[in-house]
Protein backbone atom coordinates (compact mmCIF):
# COMPACT_ATOMS: atom_id res chain seq x y z
CA UNK A 1 0.00 0.00 0.00
CA UNK A 2 1.50 3.30 -0.81
CA UNK A 3 -0.53 6.33 -0.34
CA UNK A 4 1.48 9.51 -1.57
CA UNK A 5 -0.98 11.38 -0.35
CA UNK A 6 -4.50 11.46 2.05
CA UNK A 7 -6.87 14.15 1.99
CA UNK A 8 -10.34 15.37 3.40
CA UNK A 9 -12.73 18.13 2.66
CA UNK A 10 -13.87 20.68 5.11
CA UNK A 11 -16.13 23.48 5.32
CA UNK A 12 -15.75 26.48 6.85
CA UNK A 13 -17.93 27.49 9.61
CA UNK A 14 -18.74 30.66 11.45
CA UNK A 15 -16.91 29.32 14.45
CA UNK A 16 -13.53 29.10 12.69
CA UNK A 17 -13.49 33.02 11.73
CA UNK A 18 -12.56 35.98 12.77
CA UNK A 19 -14.95 39.22 13.25
CA UNK A 20 -13.92 39.59 9.16
CA UNK A 21 -15.06 36.18 8.18
CA UNK A 22 -11.39 35.18 8.01
CA UNK A 23 -10.27 31.62 9.10
CA UNK A 24 -8.56 32.40 12.19
CA UNK A 25 -5.00 31.21 12.27
CA UNK A 26 -4.86 28.50 14.95
CA UNK A 27 -7.85 26.86 13.02
CA UNK A 28 -5.82 25.67 10.37
CA UNK A 29 -3.63 23.85 13.17
CA UNK A 30 -7.01 22.06 14.02
CA UNK A 31 -7.93 21.46 10.58
CA UNK A 32 -4.71 19.67 10.23
CA UNK A 33 -5.28 17.42 13.48
CA UNK A 34 -8.45 16.03 11.79
CA UNK A 35 -6.52 15.13 8.36
CA UNK A 36 -3.77 13.40 10.82
CA UNK A 37 -6.71 11.35 12.48
CA UNK A 38 -8.44 10.61 9.36
CA UNK A 39 -5.42 9.62 8.13
CA UNK A 40 -4.45 7.29 10.69
CA UNK A 41 -7.91 6.38 10.79
CA UNK A 42 -7.70 5.20 6.94
CA UNK A 43 -4.97 3.08 7.42
CA UNK A 44 -6.65 0.87 10.52
CA UNK A 45 -4.90 2.79 13.45
CA UNK A 46 -8.16 5.02 14.82
CA UNK A 47 -8.76 6.07 18.21
CA UNK A 48 -9.15 2.73 19.89
CA UNK A 49 -6.24 0.91 18.33
CA UNK A 50 -4.42 4.30 19.83
CA UNK A 51 -6.30 4.18 23.33
CA UNK A 52 -5.78 -0.08 23.51
CA UNK A 53 -2.31 -0.04 22.53
CA UNK A 54 -2.12 2.82 25.43
CA UNK A 55 -0.58 5.46 22.99
CA UNK A 56 -0.65 9.18 22.93
CA UNK A 57 0.65 11.16 19.53
CA UNK A 58 2.14 14.51 20.46
CA UNK A 59 3.26 17.22 17.97
CA UNK A 60 6.83 17.57 18.64
CA UNK A 61 7.07 20.32 15.98
CA UNK A 62 5.11 22.31 13.79
CA UNK A 63 6.05 24.92 11.22
CA UNK A 64 3.27 26.28 9.08
CA UNK A 65 3.49 29.17 6.57
CA UNK A 66 0.19 31.16 5.67
CA UNK A 67 -0.08 31.79 2.05
CA UNK A 68 -3.59 33.11 1.33
CA UNK A 69 -6.60 33.61 3.73
CA UNK A 70 -9.72 30.95 3.56
CA UNK A 71 -13.20 32.62 4.11
CA UNK A 72 -16.57 31.86 5.71
CA UNK A 73 -17.91 28.83 3.67
CA UNK A 74 -15.20 27.79 1.77
CA UNK A 75 -14.79 24.21 0.93
CA UNK A 76 -11.08 23.34 1.74
CA UNK A 77 -9.06 20.12 1.37
CA UNK A 78 -6.95 19.30 3.64
CA UNK A 79 -3.80 17.11 2.95
CA UNK A 80 -1.33 14.80 4.64
CA UNK A 81 1.98 13.29 3.13
CA UNK A 82 4.08 11.12 5.69
CA UNK A 83 7.50 12.17 4.94
CA UNK A 84 8.97 10.02 7.31
CA UNK A 85 8.62 7.34 9.87
CA UNK A 86 11.07 6.20 12.19
CA UNK A 87 11.18 4.22 15.92
CA UNK A 88 9.10 6.75 17.71
CA UNK A 89 8.26 9.44 15.42
CA UNK A 90 6.90 10.85 11.92
CA UNK A 91 7.36 13.49 10.02
CA UNK A 92 4.32 14.67 7.80
CA UNK A 93 3.91 17.34 5.27
CA UNK A 94 0.24 18.87 4.97
CA UNK A 95 -1.29 21.35 2.87
CA UNK A 96 -4.79 23.44 3.21
CA UNK A 97 -6.11 24.48 -0.27
CA UNK A 98 -9.12 26.04 -1.79
CA UNK A 99 -9.83 24.67 -5.65
CA UNK A 100 -6.22 24.20 -5.65
CA UNK A 101 -5.03 27.09 -4.26
CA UNK A 102 -2.53 26.63 -1.09
CA UNK A 103 -3.68 28.42 1.51
CA UNK A 104 -1.12 26.91 4.46
CA UNK A 105 1.14 24.97 4.12
CA UNK A 106 3.07 22.94 7.29
CA UNK A 107 5.83 20.64 8.59
CA UNK A 108 4.72 18.49 11.67
CA UNK A 109 6.50 16.50 13.48
CA UNK A 110 4.86 14.31 15.80
CA UNK A 111 6.33 12.11 18.85
CA UNK A 112 4.69 8.62 20.13
CA UNK A 113 4.10 8.60 23.99
CA UNK A 114 2.60 6.35 26.42
CA UNK A 115 -0.56 7.23 27.61
CA UNK A 116 -0.18 7.36 31.16
CA UNK A 117 3.60 8.39 31.20
CA UNK A 118 4.18 11.07 28.85
CA UNK A 119 7.87 9.11 27.75
CA UNK A 120 8.58 8.57 24.25
CA UNK A 121 7.32 5.12 22.95
CA UNK A 122 8.59 3.19 19.62
CA UNK A 123 5.57 2.64 17.18
CA UNK A 124 3.98 -0.63 17.92
CA UNK A 125 5.49 -2.61 14.83
CA UNK A 126 2.03 -3.27 12.58
CA UNK A 127 1.56 0.22 12.87
CA UNK A 128 5.46 0.51 12.34
CA UNK A 129 5.02 -1.30 8.80
CA UNK A 130 1.94 0.17 7.52
CA UNK A 131 3.35 3.91 7.64
CA UNK A 132 6.32 3.25 6.07
CA UNK A 133 4.25 1.43 3.28
CA UNK A 134 2.10 4.76 3.35
CA UNK A 135 5.30 7.22 3.25
CA UNK A 136 6.10 9.11 0.30
CA UNK A 137 8.63 7.35 -1.87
Amino acid sequence: MSTAEFSIKLRVYIEDTDAGGIVYYVNYLKFMERARTEFMRSLGFGKDYIFNHDLMFVVHDVSVRYHRPARLDDELQVKVQLQAVRGATMSLQQDVCRDGELLASAGVTLACVGRNSLQPQRLPRAMLDTLRQAQVH
